[in-house]
């Protein structure tokens, strides 16, 4: 739980559609209960095998934070409320959503999946999520937080 007074609510976003639905339920429930919103993304180096390249100039923290900046923009409007505390960390997403939800009330993640069947499935993220969260994790099913 988060040690001070006011709750945390920590959402991943991706910029997939289910990950927009989680941002549109989580800023949906700050703003029902006055809870802190922080949105989290994450990214990586691709994994190469053998002589590491040089990524130094292609900017993948700057494109995830644009990815983010756009998703929010979507999501919550062009100016988001003050309260909202976007996050752009380096790593594998679902370790990045277990540190952020470190001193969180909450975990909001979006399920992905495709089709009738596989959309009832979860994804390794929201399944790790679920798993080892150190707070309550919120799966928001495909379409349903319109």
């Amino acid at each position: 739980m988060a040690p001070r007074g006011r709750q945390l609510i920590v959402v991943g976003v991706d910029g997939s559609a289910a990950s927009e639905d989680a941002l549109r339920w989580a800023a949906r429930q700050a703003g029902l209960t006055g809870a802190g919103l922080r949105v989290v993304t994450a990214w990586r180096l691709p994994v190469l095998y053998g002589y590491p390249p040089d990524y130094s100039g292609l900017g993948y923290q700057d494109r995830a934070r644009a990815a983010l900046g756009a998703s929010i923009g979507r999501v919550l409007g062009p100016r988001p409320r003050p309260s909202v505390d976007a996050r752009v960390e380096e790593g594998h997403p679902a370790e990045v959503l277990l540190a952020a939800a470190r001193d969180a009330d909450l975990l909001v993640v979006g399920s992905r999946g495709h089709g009738a069947f596989a959309g009832m499935l979860l994804g390794s993220t929201a399944r790790t999520c679920v798993q080892h969260a150190p707070c309550p994790v919120l799966v928001v099913p495909p379409g349903t937080a319109s």
